[in-house]
Formats: structure tokens, C-alpha cells, sequence
């Protein structure tokens, strides 16, 4: 045992991606005292501009916007209590077949060597004893989730260290219920496109093929205001929209598929720490 802190590192793609995915985890191991690390690999460029003005439209200014997003991001991180924020500030990518894909500087672009490199000083310095990222098609198959995943992998690879891995998902059930919410707030929606509701179908997991599932209840609050703080992103962010109770009722897991452990901690779980305390 030494007096260094336990120490959790999420590595995201964008300025808002730690609230979404990991901010209940975030916030409730800051409360327990964890160190906790986040490392956004992106700028964020592609988001909206002021008014909701959209990437590509006139009066959207890439550089200002990645410079708000980043004030945003800051904000965020002081709501969820995060320890240490860590920025790669490679370009956004945007989706996949956007034109940001190729662009000079883009994540998606940057060798998986090079961004791993960079990871695994960082990983040197905090020595993390949990490793949060996205799965090999970043969740849902965005260009820089995908990246994320791959210049983490490679940066374990290239350290000596063994911490505990994990990706994020959602249970099927969960993205079931998400979807009924979703109809609930868009009455007027139309009936989706049977290819997009068979990719939406695709993504999570059975339920019984995840293997840690973390209650963030209490700090679901935490979540949804760090959620808020993203002010610039409000129109793409549909959980804002939902209100608190509902959000925390949706809300209050955090799950995920543990992909490497030297612990020996049985699963399912409810502590991504387990074996380590």
C-alpha cells in the first residue's frame, strides 16, 4: 500500500462526452475521495456556434467555437469535481462522412501511434487504477469515440501498468426504455427510418452480458447540471429536455463491460474499484 490516491482516468472524445457517459462516476469517486482524471481528446470544433448555427453554415467559427466549449468543458469539470482535466485539443472529426474527417489536424486522421504516445505519458504521471473509454465502435460509431478507443488501447500497451479497463455501454433494457422516453417528448416525431431502428437496436448490450453497473443516484443532480453547462450543445443534448426527476430516474446507473482486471473481483459488479479497496 502507498499513500498515492486511488485514481480513476476517462478518456473522451469531446468537450460534454464526460457528463453524458461518465459523469455519475465521476462525480460520486470525487465525493469518496478517488482522484479523478479526465482527458478530452478533442476541441470540439464541430459543435454548434452561438444561436445553434451549424458546422459548415455561415457565421460558424470553428476556432471560437472550440474556445467556448472549452470554457464549457471547465465548467462542467468544476461541477463534477474532476481533479485533473488533461486536453489532447486535437480537431474535431465531426460524424463520420463529414468533411472535418479528413480535414488537416482531424483526430480521426492522427496516427493511433502518435495520439497514444501522448495518452501513455499521462497515464504514466496519474498511474490510474481504472481506465474508463468507449468500446471499438465508440458506442455508436462516431469517428473520435472510435479514436479514443484506439489510442487508449495502444496506450495501455505501450505502459507497464495493469489497471482496471472498462467500456462504456448501455443495457438493451435501458435503451428500450430511452426510446419510449423519447416518444414520450417528440409525439409529432415520425415513425424512424427501419434502417436507423435497427442500428439504434444494435447498440448496448444484453443485459446479462454487462458486467458492472454502478448506482450514481445521489449524484445524478451533479450529472444533469454538468449536462447544463454545455449551454452551447443544449439542442443536440435531448436528456436536458427530460428535467431533473426524470433525468435521474433514466439516469442513475452508470454501466459498463470491465475488458481487463489483475483483481480477481467477481462479477457483475457495482464498484468499478472492486478488488482495489
Amino acid at each position: 500500500m502507498t499513500d498515492r490516491p486511488l485514481t480513476l482516468m476517462a478518456v473522451h472524445a469531446h468537450p460534454d462526452d464526460e457528463a453524458t457517459g461518465t459523469g455519475g462516476v465521476l462525480a460520486r469517486y470525487a465525493a469518496e475521495g478517488i482522484r479523478t482524471v479526465l482527458v478530452t481528446c478533442t476541441d470540439g470544433r464541430c459543435g454548434d456556434g452561438p444561436g445553434g448555427v451549424k458546422p459548415g453554415d455561415p457565421g460558424h467559427d470553428p476556432a471560437a467555437v472550440a474556445l467556448m466549449r472549452r470554457q464549457e468543458l471547465e465548467a462542467s469539470c468544476d461541477v463534477l469535481k474532476v481533479s485533473d482535466l488533461e486536453t489532447l485539443d486535437y480537431a474535431d472529426s465531426g460524424m463520420m462522412g463529414w468533411p472535418g474527417n479528413d480535414a488537416p489536424g482531424a483526430f480521426w486522421q492522427t496516427p493511433v501511434q502518435e495520439g497514444a504516445a501522448r495518452l501513455a505519458e499521462l497515464m504514466r504521471h496519474y498511474r490510474p487504477d481504472v481506465v474508463v473509454t468507449y468500446d471499438e465502435n465508440g458506442f455508436y460509431g462516431h469517428p473520435d469515440h472510435i479514436q479514443a478507443h484506439r489510442i487508449t488501447m495502444a496506450a495501455l500497451e505501450m505502459t507497464a501498468l495493469t489497471p482496471k479497463v472498462y467500456w462504456t455501454t448501455m443495457p438493451r433494457s435501458g435503451m428500450q426504455r430511452f426510446g419510449e422516453i423519447m416518444r414520450e417528448f417528440h409525439e409529432d416525431a415520425p415513425e424512424p427510418d427501419p434502417a436507423e431502428a435497427a442500428a439504434m437496436a444494435e447498440i448496448g448490450l444484453p443485459d446479462d452480458e454487462i458486467t458492472t453497473w454502478v448506482d450514481t443516484t445521489p449524484f445524478s443532480g451533479q450529472k444533469f447540471d454538468a449536462l447544463a453547462a454545455h449551454a452551447s450543445q443544449g439542442e443536440n443534448i435531448f436528456f436536458l429536455k427530460m428535467g431533473k426527476e426524470k433525468f435521474g430516474e433514466l439516469m442513475g446507473v452508470e454501466t459498463f463491460v470491465r475488458v481487463q482486471d489483475a483483481t480477481g473481483a467477481a462479477v457483475p459488479e457495482n464498484d468499478l474499484f472492486a478488488g482495489l479497496r
